[in-house]
């Protein structure tokens, strides 16, 4: 007998025992599970199982509950803007009235002391102003006399050198004397010292009464 021919046959009863041994088992695994099968072991056991699987389970979180509509949304209407209040402003002030230069002094006529003030600035008016005081001055009026009414007109004629000349009585008094005292005047008075001016009409009409006397001298 060869030494190495009994090692071969220790391997392949090892390999028998094996696999009765798994075959065993085997079938006594099929009997058990099919016993408790049978018995419903096998479904307890199973139920047992899907209950602590479940158990195991965390807790599903509970629906949310749906939430409510929102309400609609008042659309607000336009603010008027009140327009800005006008702050009432006092009137600006009245201007001043205008007030009318200062009429110009003429230089006055000097004529025996006596002085012919005139405003006017026509020179038609300033020579016969000055015609009138030059008579009045020369009129010798009589006293005593209530003459404060009358009145007497004379119209006379003054050539470019001053000469007078053709007075005409237009209206007495009706005192002969009192008229007899403005005639004496003409006979008194025959010129002028100044010529009048260019354009001095031909005839003028001098004037005496009381006011027209007191007043050197009143142009008319």
């Amino acid at each position: 007998m060869l030494p190495q021919s009994q090692p071969r046959r220790k391997r392949n009863s090892s390999k028998v025992n094996l696999m009765i041994s798994f075959a065993f088992h085997a079938l006594l695994v099929i009997v058990l599970v099919y016993l408790a099968a049978r018995n419903g072991l096998l479904g307890k056991q199973l139920q047992k199982i899907t209950v602590t699987m479940e158990k195991e389970k965390p807790p599903e979180k509970p629906p949310e509950p749906p939430k409510p509509p929102e309400p609609p949304k008042l659309v607000e209407p336009p603010k008027v803007v009140a327009p800005p209040k006008e702050v009432a402003t006092a009137p600006p002030p009245a201007a001043p009235p205008v007030v009318a230069p200062p009429a110009a002094e003429l230089p006055s006529f000097d004529f025996g002391g006596g002085k012919i003030v005139d405003s006017s600035s026509d020179p038609v008016q300033i020579y016969k102003g000055y015609m009138e005081y030059v008579l009045r001055s020369k009129w010798n009026r009589p006293e005593d006399v209530a003459d404060d009414n009358y009145a007497a007109e004379v119209a006379v004629a003054v050539n470019p050198q001053g000469v007078m000349s053709a007075p005409v009585w237009q209206k007495g008094s009706g005192d002969a004397q009192w008229d007899a005292s403005v005639r004496q005047v003409f006979n008194v008075v025959k010129s002028f010292d100044r010529p009048p001016p260019t354009n001095f009409p031909a005839s003028v009409t001098i004037r005496f009464d009381v006011q027209s006397e007191a007043t050197e001298p009143v142009l008319q």
